[in-house]
């Protein structure tokens, strides 16, 4: 790995960054943010830019080719036990290390402590994980899974709202924050590489859908949470220093990707065998994905989050409401470019449709839901409506579009719920609501908690009405609408 490519991948992050980042700036000068917060959002903002290239440099070599490897591998030892063990544990271990996780975790610790809601989690992920890996081996339809999972965790969502309430909007955020840049790569090339064991004749096209199913673990564990958990509004906090941040990534992400390591290091004795140089590449690419942690986190946690608080807090407490709002839109149509886990996502289905679904037309599809969520999530900010007016309607729109939309663009569309909703969502646009709600002096808990999951739920409709526009247009120029032919496009054609 050059220092070419490391400047390379600089640069595609800060193409990614710089579009946000610039509003943020600029509106910091224009409300009077003091100057030592701008200073540590610059600071951060660097950090975070090179922080995300060395992570997507390291995780792409390390991760990615070594979920693919995992999955053949297990699927090859024709052994049930072992096949759900393994699945669970790399589940759980990928869970741990995602950074979008931890930058809530942060947030929450006034509710309950980063281990006990990050443990919660990477449990649910786990299980789920299997649960996406045995339909990959029963052939149970993407779509029987999705209705039955979704309708069974609303009813289980609504037991726990009679018992805590507020705790609602904090369990489907923890859905949407955990498939972030670690999770949607690994996960998505665990399926691969079990699909291609089998021998399938669309194995890229079958890893899709995996990183939606995996969404709804923590959907589940987090709601199991509340039933001991009591409800009480997390405390903002703009005091933690940079130095502070940094100290505290260093040791919590060696916590967290440690066991990755030691997982490879089985794999190698048991399974892969790899020669001393590919050994050493991959030992380097897990140190790249370390620093890349480290930084992208304290750039995301002392830069972003300060400064999203601030100005929610600014643009909450003045009397034109609807400028908080407005800001909202542009704030996520600008923000998914920034996120890690949507450039993952965006080159595996450019990939596996060779061209048919390009980069381009999926940030544009992702950018306007997500633009779309995030005005909901500050208009539920400012009027205090329930969380589930906003849910219910959008996941039942959601799945009946399933029934309806081509297949491949439904599996994107709910592995692209889990990839928006990441790091920068968590580290600015969950401050600028917090920030927003506490100036009002609305409940914080349940108001401004739930625009993660809104966020994740937004590409669901999007994504999948572009599928029947796309899927309308190739009928009226007589092409072919099979999920098999659909795959053979060169151009999205919309």
């Amino acid at each position: 790995m050059g220092i070419k490519i490391i400047f390379k991948k600089i640069f595609e992050s800060l193409k990614a960054v710089l579009p946000i980042s610039l509003i943020i700036l600029a509106l910091s000068f224009i409300i009077g943010v003091e100057t030592r917060f701008i200073v540590g959002f610059v600071i951060g903002d660097l950090l975070l830019i090179v922080g995300l290239a060395f992570f997507t440099l390291g995780s792409t070599e390390s991760t990615v080719e070594i979920a693919e490897n995992i999955g053949g591998y297990i699927l090859k030892k024709r052994n049930l036990p072992i096949f759900i063990l393994v699945a669970f544990a790399v589940g759980f271990m990928i869970t741990v290390a995602e950074p979008a996780l931890w930058v809530l975790a942060d947030q929450f610790k006034s509710v309950v402590t980063a281990p006990i809601l990050i443990l919660a989690v990477a449990g649910g992920v786990g299980f789920f994980v299997v649960i996406g890996l045995l339909r990959l081996l029963t052939k149970i339809k993407l779509t029987t899974l999705f209705v039955v999972s979704y309708i069974a965790l609303f009813i289980f969502a609504g037991i726990v709202s009679l018992v805590n309430p507020d705790f609602i909007p904090v369990a489907f955020d923890a859905g949407g924050v955990t498939t972030g840049p670690m999770a949607v790569p690994f996960i998505m090339s665990l399926g691969l590489g079990i699909s291609k064991a089998r021998g399938e004749k669309n194995a890229e096209e079958n890893s899709f859908g995996l990183i939606g199913i995996a969404s709804i673990g923590p959907i589940l564990s987090v709601l199991i949470l509340g039933f001991f958990v009591p409800a009480s509004a997390p405390v903002s906090d703009t005091t933690t220093t940079l130095a502070e941040y940094f100290i505290q990534n260093v040791y919590q992400m060696a916590i967290a990707i440690l066991p990755f390591v030691f997982f490879f290091a089985l794999f190698q004795i048991v399974a892969f065998k790899m020669n001393k140089r590919r050994i050493i590449k991959v030992v380097i690419a897990f140190i790249y994905t370390y620093i890349g942690l480290v930084l992208f986190l304290t750039g995301a946690n002392a830069g972003l989050v300060n400064i999203g608080t601030l100005i929610g807090e600014f643009f909450g407490s003045i009397q034109q409401k609807w400028i908080f709002v407005l800001l909202g839109v542009v704030f996520g149509f600008t923000v998914v470019a920034a996120e890690p886990s949507v450039i993952a996502l965006n080159r595996q289905v450019e990939y596996v449709s060779a061209g048919t679904i390009s980069r381009k037309f999926m940030m544009i599809s992702l950018s306007s839901g997500v633009a779309l969520a995030i005005g909901l999530a500050c208009l539920r900010v400012v009027t205090g409506i329930s969380i589930w007016w906003i849910l219910i309607p959008g996941y039942a729109l959601a799945i009946a579009l399933t029934f309806f939309s081509p297949k491949i663009f439904s599996a994107i569309a709910f592995d692209s719920g889990g990839a928006v909703s990441g790091a920068m969502t968590s580290a600015f646009l969950m401050p600028y609501a917090l920030g927003a709600s506490a100036a009002l002096g609305t409940d914080v808990l349940a108001d401004a908690f739930g625009l993660v999951a809104f966020v994740a739920m937004a590409p669901l409709i999007t994504i999948q009405i572009t599928g029947l526009v796309y899927q309308a247009k190739t009928v009226k120029t007589r092409m072919p609408v099979d999920d098999n032919e659909i795959m053979e496009l060169q151009e999205v054609g919309v």
